[in-house]
Parts: structure tokens; C-alpha cells; sequence
């Protein structure tokens, strides 16, 4: 990566990626079902089972972020990614 590629106030990657990397099984296999739920949402057809995948991933990341397998920064970024929450600050 070139410097370009991290943000200057925080010197961490621009690129969010890495916050996805080593999840436990449990909640890669959540975020999969989450991921196909919305591709289906997208296409502007029903999918009958997105809350419960939607409720089902809120759950898991709450767990592991209180379990301390993830992070907070972990939690939140997966939170906008695959739930399309909004942290208020």
C-alpha cells in the first residue's frame, strides 16, 4: 500500500477490509446469510426470512463484541456494512 492508501488523521487503512478478517465462524456464517438476503432485497424481490437473518446478525455481533472476539471498531463497521445502521454519536 502507498501512503495514499491510509487516512492521515488516523493512519489506519482507508480501505476497511481488515475489519472483517479473523470473525469467528458463527458470525461469517450470519454476515453470509445477511449478504444474500439484501442481494435478493436489492433485486426488489421479497425475501421472507430477512428479519430474522437481520436480527440473527444484530445478536451475533452484539455477542462477540461482548465476548470481546471482535472489537468495537470491528462491531460498528459490520453493523453499517451488513445491517446498513448508522452509529449516532
Amino acid at each position: 500500500m502507498s501512503m495514499g492508501d491510509y487516512d492521515s488523521k488516523t493512519e489506519l487503512p482507508v480501505c476497511k477490509d481488515y475489519l472483517e478478517r479473523g470473525l469467528p465462524a458463527y458470525l461469517q456464517s450470519s454476515i453470509k446469510n445477511m449478504a444474500a438476503s439484501w442481494e435478493i432485497m436489492d433485486s426488489g424481490k421479497e425475501d421472507w426470512h430477512w428479519d430474522l437473518y437481520w436480527c440473527e446478525l444484530n445478536a451475533d455481533i452484539n455477542a462477540a463484541e461482548v465476548e470481546q472476539e471482535i472489537s468495537s471498531e470491528q462491531a460498528w463497521y459490520l453493523r453499517g456494512k451488513y445491517l446498513r445502521m448508522e452509529r449516532e454519536d
